[in-house]
């Protein structure tokens, strides 16, 4: 029993750096996105043009690739960064990607009248967006965004390609040492635990903005 207790509370450690993971790509992709769909919105084609080819790319590649590359690659062009901050800025800007498009797809299901009654009441671009468009747009990206955020809890056990001491590494590593599965199940049940939070948070979430039903 003091074996498991010591295998738990290695992978709790690993949980630390995962959960750090999850909370700063949540804090930061979610606004980024916003910013990036707002963008792909504008009439400037050159910025669309751009915000295209970056979520075609971030989108269209892998992110173990695309971990691999900042780490392991940036560092021959000149930049080096941390194990937890390569993480970061890989997570961050790839799911930033995902969140543009669910936001862009959000907002432009708003019908047009909603725009137009909007003008006639003389608001401008940004007072429409904020009091008319968004708060309806929310209630459509709710569903994929909380998809997104619960497999960014599963994806974030890809950090350990980069020898990053998460759940999933520090697990694998209990589980050579003891030659035993103790520490894949208390991985999976950390997860699960994670996953059921997370779908109950945007489950409330939800609720609270069904009245635009």
């Amino acid at each position: 029993m003091e074996n498991l207790a010591n295998i738990t509370l290695f992978i709790l450690q690993g949980a630390v750096i995962t959960l750090k993971i999850y909370f700063v790509t949540i804090i930061f992709s979610i606004p980024l996105g916003m910013l990036c769909a707002m963008g792909k919105l504008t009439k400037i084609p050159p910025l669309r043009w751009i915000l295209g080819v970056y979520t075609w790319v971030f989108r269209g590649t892998p992110l173990l690739l695309q971990l691999l590359f900042v780490y392991f690659g940036l560092p021959y062009l000149g930049l080096e960064l941390s194990r937890e901050m390569a993480a970061y800025v890989t997570f961050v800007i790839n799911y930033a990607a995902y969140f543009t498009e669910i936001f862009r797809a959000g907002i432009q299901s708003i019908d047009r009248g909603q725009y137009e009654a909007a003008k006639a009441l003389g608001m401008n671009f940004r007072m429409t967006m904020r009091r008319i468009i968004i708060p309806q747009a929310i209630k459509v990206i709710l569903p994929p965004t909380g998809n997104e955020a619960v497999t960014l809890v599963k994806d974030t056990a890809l950090a350990s390609v980069i020898a990053l001491a998460e759940i999933l590494r520090n697990a694998k590593s209990m589980v050579s040492r003891n030659a035993s599965i103790e520490g894949y199940i208390i991985a999976a049940i950390l997860y699960l635990m994670m996953t059921f939070v997370i779908i109950n948070i945007f489950k409330h979430i939800e609720k609270r903005f069904a009245y635009y039903q």
